[in-house]
């Protein structure tokens, strides 16, 4: 019999066993603990860290402010003791003059001294004799007042029948004196505890009005003296530290009488005034060199200091603002908020804005050709209209408009001009080209009138004119459009009026942006009578703009901020009220925006008879590069310039047929989406071109800028 065996196993696995690779385990002996930190080196780190603490340091400042008021105080009032009984003051103010050179102030100053040590010198001797005369005077005076007391008391004796009475005075007068003594026996004890302490208290006032600590002890607000008040000793201090050793040297000659130098302090607008007329062998241009540390030393910013030259021989004038005042904007201009406001050609003069001190500034338009310029997006084309829009409220004067950027930032002379051209193409250029030429045989025709005729004034207006001078296009005789040479048809034009319409009231204004020979040529820019200039690069680009005499005169219109100081000009004119002795006055225009400049024109329109305005190339023919652009890029996500030029040229022959790279490139840039490179070919790129579309649409009418 077969037996079967079968083991048995207790808790049989219900798998069999995985294969488990055994993990090995090393094991790493403990580092050796780090040595201890010596006690002199955390005694140290303790010691920093309690010394940097801001508590320290508050409480330390705090300390040594306080006490340091007590030591200025006894300083100054010292010092104050010492100039009232001595004649130091006259000594410093003569040193003071004849470092100046002021020689007649100095002998005045002599002349002041000896009179106090005469004065003096008669006070010590009349001590001699005030202790006799002080005995005198006090032994009659108690006669007189015990005399006084007695008849008194006769006098009550006899009323109330009682002999007594005639004492009764003067035991009440002893009786007045001894309470006297008593209260001042009483309070004489603490008086002598307390008057030092007084007397600390009074030296630590005196020192804490004038801030006798040193500047890094002082409270935060006053370290930083921002916008601090504009006194005669911070703009002595400010010149001292100006850098300039002789400078330095003459005012360390005239002691604490530095501000000898300096005229009165006037308020002046949202700042204040001041002349400072300089020490021997200090020229002024070496002071105007310095405007941003002259500025900074006057806790101010630098475009809110100006220094410009009065007629007065070796001096500067100083402007400084009031801290923050030039970021406020002004008042709306006049032309919106008059609604009766008319304009007088000859006569009037535009409210163009206000002047550093907040005055009015309006400028007379009266025969003066007019040039302004400035950077980019600073308010050129806003300045000019402004000024376009007070005189179209004569209802004499004729415009011939010419805006070569196109984005009707003048379509509201639509109505007031004769002619109107607006957009930036070469073909625009032309047109504007023939209309100046036009004005020209105007003007021509006008000075062959009969003498003493008269004619109305005509405006011959072109906004950015530089891409007149710019333009590359050429006639059917190979006569250049732009350029500066004498075969130029608009330079030559220009000219033509700047040298003769003035007598005949034709009158040249341009617009331009950021100035250089090339698209603004020399003769062009010294032919206007008003010369104004907002925001600029370089100093070179302002003597373009103002010339140098007026930049020689402190005119600094490259110091203007980009995009902070929109509207903000320097003019150079006769036509507007500059302060005796400068070549320049500062204006912050007011801003009239495309909205309310359509209102005005349209005030303006309702004065004249109706003018029929040509447009030489008319709105409802006249093509929209950038759509067009656009639509030619389809769905491309970038394509070739000269593939664009065939596409536009398919697309309109008579538009775009004759158009040029250069074409496309300014219609481009203006919006914003300019070609570029890729693969080292030009491309113009779908999203640049519709994002420039979508921000123009999402703006609706075109900002007024520059």
């Amino acid at each position: 019999m077969t037996e079967n065996v079968v083991p048995l196993v207790k808790n049989p696995p219900a798998d069999p066993e995985p294969d488990v690779t055994p993990t090995v385990l090393t094991v790493v002996p403990d580092a050796p603990p780090a040595p201890p930190v010596p006690l002199w080196v955390r005694s140290g780190r303790a010691v920093k860290r309690f010394a940097t603490d801001e508590r320290t340091t508050g409480t330390l400042r705090f300390t040594v402010r306080h006490t340091l008021y007590v030591v200025g105080g006894a300083r100054i009032a010292a010092r104050r003791t010492w100039d009232g009984r001595t004649a130091a003051r006259y000594e410093r103010m003569l040193r003071a003059a004849e470092a100046a050179g002021n020689y007649d102030v100095a002998a005045e100053w002599e002349e002041r001294g000896q009179r106090f040590r005469a004065e003096r010198h008669r006070r010590r001797m009349d001590l001699l004799h005030s202790p006799v005369d002080a005995a005198k005077g006090a032994l009659v005076g108690t006669g007189m007042g015990i005399g006084a007391l007695v008849a008194l008391g006769v006098v009550l004796a006899i009323a109330n029948k009682d002999i007594t009475d005639v004492i009764t005075p003067v035991m009440a007068v002893i009786e007045f004196i001894r309470l006297i003594i008593t209260i001042v026996q009483v309070v004489w004890g603490p008086a002598l505890t307390i008057s030092p302490f007084l007397a600390l208290l009074a030296l630590w006032a005196v020192g804490k009005h004038q801030q006798a600590a040193p500047q890094w002890a002082l409270p935060a607000n006053v370290r930083s003296s921002e916008g601090e008040p504009i006194t005669p000793s911070i703009v002595v201090k400010a010149l001292r530290d100006l850098g300039v050793p002789a400078l330095r040297n003459a005012i360390k000659e005239m002691g604490d009488a530095g501000a000898s130098m300096l005229g009165p302090i006037r308020i002046a607008g949202c700042g204040v005034e001041v002349d400072v007329t300089l020490p021997s062998g200090v020229a002024t241009n070496e002071v105007q060199g310095k405007r941003r540390k002259l500025a900074e030393n006057l806790t101010r910013h630098e475009h809110e200091v100006f220094i410009t030259i009065p007629q007065a021989a070796r001096t500067v004038r100083l402007w400084v603002a009031d801290s923050g005042a030039l970021d406020e904007p002004i008042g709306p201009s006049p032309l919106v908020t008059d609604t009766t406001m008319t304009a007088d050609y000859a006569k009037g003069r535009a409210p163009w804005g206000q002047d550093l001190r907040g005055d009015a500034a309006a400028l007379s338009v009266y025969q003066r050709h007019l040039l302004i310029t400035g950077l980019s997006n600073q308010g050129k084309t806003a300045a000019l209209r402004s000024l376009a829009l007070w005189l179209a409220l004569d209802r004499s004067v004729q415009f011939l408009l010419g805006d070569l950027k196109g984005v009707g930032d003048w379509a509201m002379f639509d109505g007031l001009a004769s002619t109107l051209i607006q957009g930036p193409t070469d073909e625009h250029v032309i047109q504007v080209t023939e209309m100046v030429e036009g004005a020209v045989n105007e003007m021509n025709r006008r000075l062959q009138a009969p003498p003493g005729t008269t004619f109305p004034a005509l405006i011959v207006l072109v906004d950015e004119a530089q891409v007149a001078f710019m333009c590359p296009a050429k006639d059917e005789d190979k006569r250049p459009y732009g350029g500066s040479k004498a075969n130029s048809r608009y330079f030559m034009a220009v000219r033509k009026i700047h040298n003769q319409g003035r007598a005949v009231n034709v009158l040249m204004w341009q617009g331009t942006q950021d100035p250089t020979n090339e698209n603004l040529p020399k003769l062009v820019r010294e032919g206007a009578h008003t010369r104004a200039s907002l925001a600029l690069g370089t100093e070179s680009q302002a003597r373009m703009a103002l010339g140098d005499k007026a930049v020689d005169g402190g005119a600094a219109p490259n110091l203007l901020r980009p995009g902070l100081d929109q509207g903000t000009v320097v003019v150079a004119s006769a036509g507007i009220e500059i302060p005796a002795g400068q070549a320049s006055i500062t204006v912050r225009t007011h801003y009239v925006d495309t909205d309310e400049a359509a209102v005005i024109a349209d005030r303006a329109k309702a004065l004249r008879d109706g003018v029929t305005t040509l447009h030489v190339i008319e709105r409802g023919e006249e093509r929209d590069p950038l759509a067009d652009i656009a639509a030619v890029l389809g769905d491309k996500p970038r394509l070739k310039t000269q593939d664009v030029l065939k596409r536009l040229a398919t697309l309109n022959e008579d538009a775009y047929g004759g158009w040029s790279f250069l074409d496309l490139k300014r219609v481009l840039e203006d919006a914003g989406a300019e070609p570029y490179k890729s693969d080292g070919r030009m491309v113009v790129a779908r999203d640049r071109v519709a994002r420039a579309l979508a921000n123009r649409d999402g703006d609706g009418s075109a900002s007024a800028d520059g």
